[in-house]
């Protein structure tokens, strides 16, 4: 029976808990949008100052709505260079995304840590500290010698016109089917 009491003042205290947090979360964002706004006023009070058009003749309305056509056209043009530029920054990292992606693979390999063992440390650790091995990798390697080389370039080279004449007609294929028995 305390075990069923405990639980539902758990579960309570947790509902009470929760809502202690989204009223919390709530007057945050109260207090967020109210900053926003009087961070917006401020703006456009020391940017765009209110008019004062009363007791403005034609011309001089004429020329107000010229310089403010002109700086609306500036700021129109400055935001569409932003948004060339982010359009083609985001196009940019999605194709280094991919690039990397497809360099990854399906499976993210480990780095690997370069080790350098010489061959006596690995006869060492396989025979054990007792043996004193050495040796020598360069002595097993084959030698190649220029002398063999030039031997087997000099191969007789004859002439192919006489083979050809020697295995034309009938004769030919006999000796070649002699050959091949």
């Amino acid at each position: 029976f305390i075990k069923i009491i405990t639980i539902i003042l758990f579960k309570t205290w947790i509902k009470f808990r929760s809502s202690l947090m989204v009223a919390k979360a709530k007057d945050e964002l109260e207090q967020e949008l109210a900053d926003k706004e009087a961070e917006k006023e401020r703006y456009l009070a020391e940017n765009a100052p209110l008019l004062q058009m009363s007791g403005m003749s034609l011309a001089e309305l004429q020329e107000l709505c010229r310089e403010l056509h002109a700086k609306i056209s500036v700021v129109d043009e400055e935001r569409y260079d932003i948004e060339a530029k982010v359009f083609h920054n985001t196009r940019e990292i999605k194709d280094l995304n991919i690039k990397v992606l497809d360099l990854r693979g399906k499976f993210k390999r480990p780095t690997l840590r370069r080790v350098r063992v010489s061959a006596d440390a690995i006869l060492r650790s396989l025979l054990g500290s007792k043996h004193k091995v050495s040796m020598d990798l360069r002595a097993n390697l084959k030698s190649v010698k220029k002398e063999d080389t030039e031997k087997e370039k000099t191969v007789e080279v004859s002439d192919w016109r006489k083979n050809v004449e020697a295995m034309s007609g009938m004769e030919g294929r006999k000796k070649m089917f002699d050959a091949a028995q």
